[in-house]
């Protein structure tokens, strides 16, 4: 799969076979983060991979719609240093997301609301935020993640060129 291929047949995928990620796939996933662009290269991302069953049940309850998570076989958390910018956080999430989906793995982005909760949960230091957890697992049923096809808006109601909504 290319990675445009990769990137438009991405969805968020909540239910899993669970089955375990393999190791060469988490490896992958994690270096895909790690080569993430970072504003003046101050690279404030930091990953915590988790596959307790506690852990999970743990931060589960730090988010508002994380019923999904506990039965997750991989979870990954994106933490950032304080201060720094929560898009280097998106980049790095988003690397991970894509790379999966060109190996098969599922994913599905969450959000943690319940900070303080998450920072006892993952023993954060001070400096350090949660920006957001990502699930990931082989799809249940088998196969690749189903593509969201065209349930987009079209292109003419998403791009504006030189102001806003100018067309071409």
């Amino acid at each position: 799969m290319d990675v445009y291929e990769a990137i438009i047949t991405k969805r968020d995928t909540r239910e899993y076979d669970g089955r375990p990620v393999a190791e060469v796939h988490l490896q992958r996933l994690l270096r895909a983060a790690r080569m993430a662009g970072s504003s003046k290269n101050e690279q404030p991302i930091r990953l915590i991979v988790i596959t307790s069953q506690a852990q999970k049940d743990a931060l589960a309850e730090c988010g508002d719609f994380t019923t999904h998570l506990p039965a997750s076989p991989l979870v990954i958390v994106v933490v950032r240093v304080e201060g720094s910018r929560p898009f280097d956080a998106g980049r790095a999430a988003q690397n991970m997301m894509v790379a999966a989906n060109a190996l098969g793995i599922a994913s599905c982005p969450v959000g943690i609301q319940h900070d303080d909760a998450a920072r006892k949960v993952l023993d954060l230091p001070p400096n350090q935020i949660v920006a957001m957890a990502i699930t990931f697992g082989y799809p249940k049923g088998g196969g690749r993640p189903q593509g969201r096809g065209d349930r987009r808006l079209p292109l003419a109601d998403f791009v504006s060129f030189e102001r806003w909504g100018a067309g071409r």
